[in-house]
């Protein structure tokens, strides 16, 4: 059987505003562990850690959050910018999470490993409300996308020099504590990596320094969007994989409870099959009920 973890980003609700109540709360509700995710402020993440009920096998970089000067958060910080202020302000954030995933005992850090910085609003506002109206197979969508893949392409090398950079010093830090860097795949296509992108940022690691943490409901966003199948992720990544966020997708809209909505719940069993763990990551307005029959719903499918 699959550990089980609920990432923390279903604590971010007033029942759960000490950290020691949703770890018991996990635990009751039958998950095996905890990821703490990046929406997790420092007292909540220390009460985890310190109230030991279930163990933290990831932490899911930049936690804890953190707000900065000038109203950002540490979650805005780019691992792939191209402006060295900006570059080392995230990887300082980014090596002191995983300080805490050292702390913790956990096996890996989730990355976001960067995005390339233009102003995508417009395309990809047009391209969400084409897939409301079932138009985003239509001739407006395709312009949309192909907008969306010359700006990205044109501008990508230097924010994926940036993103290499960032990875090698994780990877050189975490390599003696036996921490694994997820790479996450995300949910827009302007950030860092696409399949093709994975395969060669991950190519001189093995799958023990780092590898694909799969996200199921960014890969699905995007292939309902029309940019690639959701499935290319597995045939591109094959011996890459090294976890998995688990949620289920309505419409255009992810993180929903795996059971509650449409994903193709055989596809990703057959892609997630080599792992011995993965996570529920699960919007924190979800139903209660539904959170905790997920864990039965995934052993159903063969992902438990």
């Amino acid at each position: 059987m699959k550990t089980i973890a609920l990432s923390t980003m279903y604590a971010q609700q007033e029942r759960f505003s000490e950290g020691e109540a949703f770890a018991c709360y996990a635990a009751d509700a039958g998950y095996d562990a905890i990821e703490v995710s990046h929406s997790t402020s420092k007292e909540k993440l220390r009460a985890i850690l310190d109230c030991d009920v279930l163990p933290v096998r990831s932490i899911h970089q930049p936690a804890p959050y953190f707000e900065l000067p000038g109203g950002k958060s540490n979650a805005e910080l780019n691992l792939a910018a191209t402006q060295k202020s900006e570059h080392a302000e995230a990887l300082q954030h980014a090596l002191y999470s995983l300080e805490w995933a050292i702390e913790a005992g956990a096996s890996a850090l989730v990355v976001h490993l960067g995005e390339v910085e233009m102003d995508w609003e417009d395309p990809e506002a047009e391209l969400y409300r084409l897939y409301r109206e079932a138009e985003v197979s239509s001739g407006r969508a395709e312009e949309a996308r192909l907008e969306m893949k010359s700006r990205r392409a044109e501008a990508a090398p230097a924010y994926l020099e940036a993103a290499r950079i960032s990875l090698e010093k994780l990877v050189e830090v975490a390599r003696p504590h036996n921490v694994v860097i997820g790479i996450e795949n995300r949910l827009q296509y302007h950030q860092i990596p696409l399949p093709s992108e994975s395969r060669l940022l991950l190519e001189d690691f093995t799958a023990e320094e780092a590898g694909h943490w799969h996200d199921t409901g960014h890969a699905e966003v995007l292939d309902r969007l029309g940019f690639f199948p959701h499935g290319v992720w597995f045939e591109t990544l094959p011996n890459s994989l090294v976890g998995a966020h688990v949620h289920d997708v309505r419409d255009e809209l992810d993180h929903r409870v795996p059971g509650t909505a449409t994903l193709d719940w055989s596809m990703v069993a057959e892609g997630l099959g080599s792992l011995d763990a993965i996570t529920l990551e699960i919007d924190q307005h979800e139903p209660d009920e539904a959170v905790r029959q997920a864990p039965a719903f995934l052993r159903s499918v063969g992902l438990a």
